[in-house]
């Protein structure tokens, strides 16, 4: 007796559905990409700092362009493969770039992280879920900063440009008589860091006056290729 054209089918659509969940358990979607490290990549910000301090009556505010540029590949001291991210600034459209600094940045396994002057950070870990929580500073001596992501995936709106796919990294929020902190980022996919929101500022008990603090509002201009 000759097996029916069903029997036959049967053993081939099971191999397909196993094959298929295994292809996609070999395959989970990390998001590497919002860290942005690929060579060549650049990115332009307009940035605003405000340094407060009341006791020199100083409340500067200062305004300028920087740009970053993903350079060439390094080994870090710990063998670990990493890329040169370059820093330059201007004063505005009108001046040319001069470079500041050159930072490194590295995946360590599920982990984004930036060298900013010999300092060790977190940006990011992966897979980016609204669960994950993580110190930003657990790899270098200054005190705890401990981040969540508040969004993941959504569109966001930077200087009239509609930008694909972003995640928010909360990293501090408290206000109370005497502090107002606020800290926090956004990255792009196949960007990187897109806005940087740094306000870390300390008033006077019973008044309105920054007497010491920082701000830093750093905004996505363009990105591209060099």
């Amino acid at each position: 007796m000759k097996p029916t054209r069903t029997y036959l089918l049967l053993p081939l659509l099971l191999f397909v559905v196993v094959f298929t969940a295994c292809k996609q358990e070999e395959e989970p979607q990390f998001h590497f990409e919002y860290f942005g490290l690929s060579q060549g990549r650049f990115v332009v910000y307009d940035v605003v700092e405000i340094e407060h301090d009341a006791d020199v009556n100083q409340h500067d505010t200062t305004y300028y362009q920087m740009k970053t540029y993903w350079g060439e590949d390094y080994i870090d001291n710990e063998g670990r493969e990493g890329r040169e991210f370059i820093i330059y600034k201007r004063d505005s459209v009108h001046h040319d770039w001069a470079l500041t600094d050159v930072w490194h940045g590295v995946y360590d396994g599920i982990r984004g992280e930036l060298i900013e002057e010999n300092v060790r950070r977190v940006k990011l870990v992966f897979a980016p879920t609204l669960s994950k929580e993580w110190d930003a500073n657990a790899y270098n001596l200054e005190d705890p900063l401990e981040c969540y992501y508040r969004e993941l995936h959504k569109d966001t709106l930077l200087s009239g440009v509609t930008i694909d796919s972003t995640l928010v990294v909360e990293q501090a929020a408290y206000a109370n008589l005497i502090d107002s902190v606020r800290m926090y980022e956004t990255y792009a996919k196949h960007i990187g860091l897109v806005y940087k929101h740094y306000r870390d500022n300390h008033y006077q008990f019973g008044s309105d006056e920054v007497v010491k603090g920082r701000e830093l509002y750093q905004t996505f201009v363009t990105a591209g290729w060099e």
